[in-house]
């Protein structure tokens, strides 16, 4: 049997909705994986003795770190499961530490759903925000995709 995507078509997305993720923590484990993997061992991540002299008084997580985690939180919504074309633009404006130990959650806005002039295929905008337990943002984010339309 064919994979059938369980994601939502571009005329499925509700303009102005706001879709919430499941919540996970962000772990020491994440930290030092995540430092292994892009190779950024900056002692503001990794020295709990530096860190506790910077302004944030310690450890904080890699902002690039925050953004993966955002895209899994995404993915685990399901939204766009088998329906995403292309991930096409992304820009990202950092706006509070991630710490080690928080607990986030992602939430989606869609703002803008048009129609390619190509059948089967249009554009999704939308905002995203990583937030913490305690409802700072951590990072907000403006993204287009494309996806699979109906029509």
């Amino acid at each position: 049997m064919a994979y059938e995507p369980h994601g939502k078509y571009l005329e499925e997305f509700e303009i102005g909705k706001v879709y919430e993720s499941p919540a996970r923590t962000v772990t020491e484990a994440d930290v030092v994986n995540f430092a292994g993997v892009s190779g950024d061992f900056n002692p503001l991540h990794m020295d709990e003795e530096f860190a506790k002299r910077n302004i944030f008084g310690k450890r904080i997580a890699h902002g690039a770190l925050g953004f993966i985690i955002s895209t899994g939180l995404s993915n685990q919504m399901g939204l766009m499961e088998g329906t995403t074309i292309a991930f096409m633009e992304c820009t990202l404006k950092y706006t509070a530490p991630l710490l080690i130990g928080d607990t986030v959650h992602v939430t989606i806005t869609p703002r803008e759903a048009t129609h390619t002039s190509k059948p089967g295929k249009g554009i999704l905008k939308l905002d995203l925000q990583l937030v913490s337990q305690d409802g700072k943002v951590v990072m907000e984010s403006f993204q287009t995709l494309m996806m699979k339309s109906k029509t």
